[in-house]
């Protein structure tokens, strides 16, 4: 099982970015991690490792947002990104 299709009890957000067109994903992911509040959890799921978004992401929130990998395998990559107080 896809660890993007688990269900959780946690305040885990899914984001498929699979979904999303490619000149649109930055922004959304941007806007998703904007709406979260302290303590909360997006679940991104792609069909790579989104590396250049990741220094992005780092560049832009630092250690505001902590990025965990859930699974790391080729054609499927979950990140939980959570958001710190």
């Amino acid at each position: 099982m896809h660890a993007c299709d688990q269900p959780t009890l946690e305040a885990i957000y899914p984001f498929d970015a699979r979904g999303v067109a490619k000149r649109f994903r930055h922004a959304a992911i941007f806007g998703a991690l904007d709406a979260l509040t302290p303590g909360e959890t997006m679940r991104f799921c792609n069909d790579h490792d989104p590396l250049p978004l990741l220094a992005q992401l780092q560049n832009r929130y630092g250690a505001t947002v902590q990025i965990n990998y859930v699974q790391r395998e080729p054609g499927a990559i979950v990140i939980d990104f959570t958001r710190q107080g």
